[in-house]
C-alpha cells in the first residue's frame, strides 16, 4: 500500500480529509493517508505546505515526491534538505478565481468605474472609454495563471502583450521575452497585471525605469508576488501620476502593516492575498494524479525546476 504523508498541518488537514482521500480512490491508487510520519522511511509521498509540519526533509529517504498545495515554492525550492522531486500546485479551481480576479480588476480600470462608486456628491460625467481592442494590456509572466489570464484578457478584446524570462508562443497573443523584450512590452501599456514567481531575476521587475514605459495614468494589478514591484518607484509613481492605480493583493510583509503607505493612499486598493486560493476538492485531484503518476513510473505533473526555482 502506498503511504502518503499529509504534512500541512491539522488546519489544512480538516479542509482536504473530505476530498483526499476520495480523489485517491478515483485516481486507482489504494493509499494509507497519514498525519504523523513516526517512520520516516514509510513514507512514499509527502503533501506539503510551508508552516506545515516539515522543515528537514532528511529522513525521509523513500520519499518518490514533495506535492506542494501552493502554486509559489520560493518558500521551499532553497531548502538544501529537500533532495526529492517537488511538485508545486497548478489547481484548476485557483486558475478560474485568478481569471476573475484579473479580469474583474482590469474591467474595472478599463471602464473607469471608480469616479462612479467613489463619487461623492452628483456629477453627469458621460466619458467614453475606448473600446477594448483599443487598450493595451501587458501580462508578466506567461505561466499556468499568466497564461490562462492574457487569454481571458484576449477574448475580452483586449490588445494583450506577454511578457516572460525566456520566450514563449501562446497563440492569439503578442510574446516577448528578455530585456528588450520587456521594454516593448510595457511601453505605451496602460494595464499591468503581475503573475510572475518570485526570484531572484524577478525582484523589482517594475522598478522606476519600467514604471516610467508606461502610458500616464496607468493601472497596475499585481496579484503575483509581493517583491516583483519596487515599493517606493510605485509609490513616486501613483504620486506624479504616471501611474494612475494599483490594485495590490500580495505584498513583500503580510498581513500588510497598519502603517504601510498602501492602506491610506487614495489611489491604491490592498486586497488581502485573496486573488484566488487553492480549492481543496479540485487541488486534491491533482495530488491524486501526481501520486498515480509516480506509481506508474510516468513523469510528475508541474516539476520543479531547482534552477529557475518554478
Amino acid at each position: 500500500m502506498t503511504t502518503v504523508f499529509f504534512a500541512a498541518g491539522a488546519h489544512q488537514w480538516a479542509k482536504y480529509e473530505p476530498h483526499l482521500g476520495a480523489a485517491l480512490s478515483r485516481a486507482g491508487v489504494t493509499a494509507d493517508i497519514v498525519t504523523e510520519a513516526p517512520d520516516p522511511a514509510a513514507i512514499d509521498y509527502i503533501v506539503f505546505a510551508p508552516g506545515g509540519l516539515i522543515e528537514d526533509f532528511s529522513p525521509f529517504v523513500n520519499t518518490r515526491a514533495v506535492l506542494s498545495l501552493w502554486a509559489g515554492v520560493e518558500r521551499v525550492v532553497g531548502n538544501t534538505t529537500l533532495t526529492q522531486p517537488l511538485c508545486r500546485m497548478v489547481d484548476p479551481g485557483l486558475e478560474k478565481g485568478m481569471i476573475e480576479y484579473v479580469t474583474g480588476h482590469a474591467l474595472r480600470h478599463h471602464l473607469g468605474m471608480d469616479r462612479f462608486i467613489t463619487a461623492t456628491a452628483p456629477h453627469w460625467d458621460q466619458k467614453q472609454p475606448p473600446l477594448a481592442q483599443n487598450r493595451k494590456v501587458a501580462v508578466l509572466g506567461l505561466g499556468e495563471l499568466g497564461a490562462a489570464c492574457a487569454h481571458a484578457l484576449a477574448r475580452i478584446g483586449f490588445d494583450v502583450h506577454g511578457w516572460s524570462r525566456s520566450p514563449k508562443t501562446l497563440e492569439g497573443l503578442t510574446t516577448a521575452s528578455g530585456p528588450d523584450g520587456l521594454d516593448a512590452v510595457l511601453k505605451g501599456a496602460e494595464i499591468v497585471v503581475l503573475l510572475l514567481p518570485d526570484t531572484p531575476a524577478t525582484e523589482n521587475v517594475l522598478n522606476d525605469r519600467a514604471l516610467a514605459q508606461l502610458a500616464p495614468g496607468a493601472a497596475i494589478i499585481n496579484p503575483g508576488r509581493g517583491p516583483l514591484i519596487d515599493e517606493g518607484a510605485l509609490l513616486d509613481a501613483l504620486d506624479s501620476g504616471q501611474v494612475g492605480h494599483a490594485t495590490m493583493d500580495v505584498f513583500r510583509q503580510e498581513p500588510l502593516p497598519p502603517d504601510h503607505p498602501f492602506w491610506h493612499h487614495p489611489n491604491v486598493t490592498v486586497t488581502p492575498h485573496i486573488a484566488a486560493w487553492t480549492r481543496p476538492d479540485t487541488a486534491s485531484g491533482v495530488v491524486a494524479e501526481n501520486v498515480r503518476r509516480g506509481e506508474a513510473g510516468a513523469p510528475f505533473l508541474h516539476l520543479v525546476d531547482r534552477v529557475t526555482g518554478y
